[in-house]
Parts: structure tokens; C-alpha cells; sequence
């Protein structure tokens, strides 16, 4: 069964990914293809989705604005596997403050049972590349690149937590979804992309 993996196309890191996935189809040898999808139609036929960084308020807004926000929801809370990067994860989750704003007013998944702090590492200039680890999921060392990144500051009681920096949590899972404050499409490691097809993968077949 070919695998029908999708890119959330509103706003930000989008042909980064396509890279990035399309890279792990070729490594792992799985039949898929990879597509930017913007409409709920496209969403709706999707085996996986990728919701990637970018500006969180931006892709939500549009996302509510063309409808796409309620079919990947339904999608999602359906068993659909999703990887939400930086702002993908804000949009995932149940709460998002910003470290200098405070609550925000932006509309969101309502997926994962998290306390999320945007921008947590500082802005834009404060951008930086660290290692971190994954353990659970087998990924030992990973090269996290952190821009604007946000941080996890509480999770309920059905979420993993990943992966922590600097005693911050950066990576979660629930299920079919994981969420990241680092991008993981804007370094040469396709580990966790290729994680994430797996994922798919079985949880299609």
C-alpha cells in the first residue's frame, strides 16, 4: 500500500521537508510520495501530515480560515500520524504562551495535553544548534536546530516526553503524534523523519 505523506503548505519550511521525507522514502525503500497540501480535500486523503515551523499564529489563522483546520483535527483525533516542528507543535497543543507577550490569542489543534512556552529560547538572534537526545524512540544523538523555538513547561499525563535541553522539554509524543521545538528538516539527519514514515507506515498497515 503506498504511503500518501503530505506537508502543511500555509506558511514556512515547507520544501524542506518535502526534502526531507522524500530523502527517508528512498533510504527506508517504502512506497510513498510526499506532497504540499493546503485544502481539506488533499488533507482528508492523507496517510500522514507534517505541520512545520513557520509563524504558528500565521498557519493557524489561514488554516481556520480555509477549513483545513477542522479536518485535520478530525483527522488527527482519528489516528492519522503528525509531526508538529516549532510552530507545528504550538498548533497541536492545548495552551500557548509567549515568554514576552503572555497567552496568546491563536487558534489551536487542541491535541496534546501540554503547556507550551513560544519563543522560550529568545528570538530570532538567539537562533542556535545543539545536540539532544531521543532515546525512546532510538535516536541517541540528534542535531537540533532551535530558532524561535518554543518550550514545553507541563504535560499531562498521557504524554512522553522525548526529549529535554537544558532541563527544558523539547520533543513529545502522544500516539500517532509528536511534536518538536527544534527543526529537524534543517539539518542532514532524516532519523526522525524516517521515524515518523515508519510510523505511518504501521499504523497504515
Amino acid at each position: 500500500m503506498s504511503l500518501n505523506v503530505g506537508i502543511l503548505a500555509i506558511q514556512g519550511d515547507v520544501q524542506e521537508n518535502l526534502l526531507s521525507v522524500k530523502s527517508a522514502i528512498d533510504e527506508l525503500g517504502i512506497d510513498g510520495k510526499v506532497t504540499a497540501v493546503k485544502t481539506p480535500d488533499e488533507i482528508s486523503q492523507l496517510d500522514g501530515l507534517i505541520i512545520p515551523g513557520g509563524e504558528s499564529t500565521t498557519i493557524g489563522q489561514l488554516s481556520l480560515v480555509n477549513g483545513s483546520l477542522k479536518v485535520l483535527k478530525e483527522k488527527i483525533e482519528n489516528g492519522m500520524p503528525v509531526l508538529g516542528i516549532c510552530a507545528g507543535m504550538i498548533m497541536l497543543s492545548k495552551t500557548a504562551n509567549d515568554r514576552v507577550i503572555g497567552k496568546t490569542d491563536q487558534p489551536l489543534l487542541d491535541i496534546l495535553d501540554i503547556k507550551l512556552e513560544r519563543n522560550s529560547f529568545g528570538r530570532q538572534r538567539e537562533s542556535f544548534e545543539a545536540n539532544v537526545s531521543m532515546e525512546s524512540i532510538n535516536i541517541p544523538k540528534f542535531n537540533g536546530v532551535f530558532i524561535r523555538a518554543p518550550s514545553v513547561s507541563d504535560v499531562g499525563s498521557d504524554i512522553e516526553i522525548l526529549s529535554k535541553f537544558n532541563g527544558r522539554i523539547v520533543a513529545v509524543k502522544k500516539g500517532n503524534v509528536i511534536g518538536t521545538s527544534f527543526h529537524p528538516e534543517l539539518t542532514e539527519d532524516i532519523s526522525l523523519h524516517k521515524y515518523f514514515l515508519n510510523l505511518v507506515n504501521t499504523l497504515k498497515n
